[in-house]
């Protein structure tokens, strides 16, 4: 089955994605304070966001921490049958742990984020992922600290 192809993305789709990687409002009504930005209501924010986590341009809204500020976390991979890859990461993307998760072309095809308050709950996550999916977790901790920017300049002609 192949996908309808989907329409291109409007101008308030495009400033979503590209200008607010970083520097999200940090206030009671971020949403709000976006469409003041943008010059559009809190509610068509609200809607255009919607829109793009149907057509999977995002997964997510949410702050990125740095490591060990708040608690632990650890880098963690698991070889998936193709069959059940889907499954498995929608499983995982459902811990309110899992920061993200995503595919490589690799035996191990599954990559994921979790963080926890301590190693005792990352622990117990890594183990329940595990155990309900039949699958060994390979857990990755950080030895060393990097900083990498994960924004991208999407370069489009925003009018």
């Amino acid at each position: 089955m192949v996908d309808a192809p989907q329409a291109p993305l409007s101008a308030l789709e495009k400033r979503l994605l590209n200008d607010y990687q970083r520097d999200f409002p940090l206030s009671p009504a971020p949403y709000a304070d976006l469409a003041r930005e943008l010059g559009v209501s809190e509610a068509e924010v609200m809607d255009t966001l919607r829109r793009l986590t149907e057509r999977n341009a995002i997964s997510r809204i949410g702050p990125v921490f740095r490591p060990k500020r708040i608690g632990v976390s650890t880098l963690a991979a698991m070889a998936v049958p193709d069959e059940r890859l889907e499954e498995v990461a929608r499983m995982v993307s459902a811990y309110v742990a899992v920061n993200h998760n995503y595919e490589r072309e690799h035996r191990y095809n599954l990559w994921f984020v979790i963080t926890a308050p301590d190693d005792d709950q990352l622990q117990a996550v890594l183990h329940e992922i595990e155990r309900r999916a039949g699958i060994p977790v390979l857990s990755l901790p950080m030895l060393e600290d990097y900083h990498i920017d994960l924004g991208f300049d999407l370069r489009w002609d925003i009018q």
